[in-house]
């Protein structure tokens, strides 16, 4: 066995596998996020949840790991592809603080240079990266630049906080140790070595106001350590350690955690740097996303533009895209028709302010409707407390066919419906484990003829064959129920219709946010749409209806029973 990698200096940036290309457009590309730890065991004689099986967990076991690994994914690669998903986004992977029971989620790393032995190993990653590759599945690495694990304290291990009136850096007190023998062993601290110096940590103390940009950027996350990435030899250290897996394991993309806590011209050189290295050896399309739980305002600022570098003239791109936090904000509650549509209406308004092409737009962001934070409702699913299986299918839907990059958080298709007074409620294992879903435990949840894992299917089928569903133009579309009075809804019962248009072609999307039936008339594009043109649903190809002259405009109209959805092309 070799001995473990301790420096950046020992690092071979040369890749070990063959460079995977990458998508021409990542549009192409829907999503699955999972917790590598929730995920799967890779156990054998795993037994099916049946819903008939008795209730009963220790809620003790949702904070801490379940067993979840690699090896486990990689025999669940078919299950995932069969959904329709071809990109895997994997919870980070590298060790963290062995002694910490609760850092299962990964985001508290110890070394940067090693996988976590509780996950697998480094060949076990390679082993994930070649199998999705072999299926034309690409693999997505969450990575963290703003902190470290919980790897050193302040003095007398004390928690110390942000203060304003502080205006150094507070003092260092221990390195964390778990083995008393001499020097620091690889359980020890942090590594690499680089980053076992006092120095490369901002030291301010823990952020109390979350709303103070100052403070947000300059302090420690909880017990998580800030790392001084405005120092040239930080930046430096991590940007080789995130070569490095791209060299060792062929990843695709990173999605960096907690953008909004890290100085905006830092992030840029890191990702100009991992996307120079790409280009160099053949990864011409590297995707680079950031968590940032902002408005599309403060999104726009990290988005399709060149960031300054502060000190000079020199500016480079930042994040290709976001992950989309002013959607998810409002897409549950439209969805489940709590909300007026015209607010979604007016979020894609907004694209034509802050892009000069609003088509485009999409482009820079990742749509989703459930994550292992949720942020404005902790914490709860999307399907809580819903007894509306179909909404689910509903969400997933209008994310394939509406702009951006779709991505399913893994447990959705299976209809999780978790929700407490902490994470880890929405953080239940796949596998069942001690931490099943609907309060199980020991049994399984890969079930492909899951009616919601079904809907999601056929419709990421018709998202990969409709170039119209991926780059598309994106309109709303007035409705009547009498078929003269025309208007966007008034309520969020209703009937939620959108085109998107591109060349010559318009699909146009229906969505009866009702738990009754409809049967509006839609407006349609009166060129692309002229009267008396067959529309077909591509989800049933049975019902074909006739575009109609209706006054000034052309329409169709579309019955729908509850909770369904139509997706009409003329074919």
């Amino acid at each position: 066995m070799a001995e473990p990698l301790q420096s950046v200096r020992e690092l071979n940036f040369t890749p070990l596998l063959d460079v995977f290309p990458s998508p021409a457009d990542w549009r192409d590309v829907f999503v699955y996020f999972l917790l590598v730890d929730r995920f799967d065991n890779n156990q054998k004689g795993l037994r099916p949840y049946t819903g008939a099986e008795p209730r009963g967990r220790d809620a003790k076991q949702g904070k801490i790991f379940q067993g979840g690994n690699l090896k486990g994914i990689i025999r669940r690669l078919n299950y995932i592809n069969g959904l329709g998903a071809n990109a895997i986004w994997l919870s980070p992977v590298l060790k963290n603080r062995q002694e910490k029971a609760d850092s299962y989620h990964g985001y508290g790393i110890q070394n940067f240079l090693e996988v976590d032995p509780r996950f697998g190993t480094r060949e076990d990653l390679q082993n994930l990266v070649r199998e999705a590759h072999a299926r034309g599945m690409y693999v997505i690495l969450d990575i963290i630049l703003n902190h470290s694990g919980d790897n050193w304290a302040y003095p007398g291990d004390f928690p110390y906080y942000y203060s304003k009136q502080a205006a150094d850096a507070f003092d260092f007190g221990f390195w964390r140790q778990n083995d008393p023998t001499p020097d620091f062993q690889i359980d020890d601290a942090i590594w690499p070595v680089e980053l076992q110096r006092p120095e490369c940590y901002k030291r301010r103390g823990q952020i109390r106001n979350w709303g103070d940009a100052e403070e947000a950027i300059d302090g420690d996350f909880l017990s998580l350590k800030e790392l001084d990435i405005r120092r040239a030899d930080v930046l430096d250290t991590l940007i080789k350690v995130y070569k490095y897996w791209i060299a060792v394991a062929g990843i695709d993309g990173f999605r960096v955690d907690t953008v909004k806590h890290m100085e905006s011209s830092a992030t840029a050189i890191f990702c100009n740097a991992i996307r120079e290295y790409c280009r160099r050896i053949g990864k011409q399309n590297f995707f680079i996303f950031g968590e940032i739980v902002a408005d599309d305002e403060t999104l726009q600022r990290y988005l399709g533009r060149n960031s300054r570098i502060e000190g000079s003239n020199e500016r480079f791109p930042s994040l290709d895209a976001a992950l989309d936090f002013p959607l998810y904000f409002i897409l549950e509650e439209t969805i489940k028709g709590f909300l007026n549509p015209r607010e979604l209406r007016d979020r894609y308004e907004r694209f034509k302010t802050h892009y000069a092409d609003h088509g485009e737009a999409g482009q820079y962001f990742v749509g989703f409707v459930d994550n292992h934070d949720q942020m404005s409702r902790p914490y709860r699913r999307f399907m809580h407390r819903n007894l509306f299986q179909n909404q689910a299918a509903l969400a997933i839907g209008y994310l394939l066919t509406s702009q951006g990059v779709p991505c399913i958080y893994y447990g959705t298709e299976q209809g999780f419906d978790g929700g407490g007074d902490n994470d880890s409620y929405v953080r239940e294992c796949m596998f069942g484990g001690k931490w099943g879903a609907f309060d199980s435990t020991e049994r399984h949840f890969f079930k492909p003829s899951h009616p919601i894992y079904k809907s999601i299917a056929r419709i990421a089928a018709i998202r990969k064959s409709e170039p119209a569903l991926r780059y598309g133009r994106q309109y709303f579309r007035e409705i009547s129920g009498n078929g003269t009075d025309f208007g966007f809804p008034l309520d969020g019962k209703c009937t939620l219709a959108f085109s998107r248009i591109l060349d010559d072609t318009e699909v146009l999307m229906a969505l009866n946010l009702q738990s009754a039936p409809r049967a509006d008339f839609i407006t349609v594009d009166s060129n692309l749409s002229p009267d008396g043109a067959t529309l077909t649903n591509l989800l049933d190809a049975t019902t074909q209806l006739n575009v109609e002259t209706r006054g000034n405009r052309r329409a169709v109209r579309v019955p729908l029973a509850a909770h369904e959805m139509a997706i009409l092309r003329q074919l």
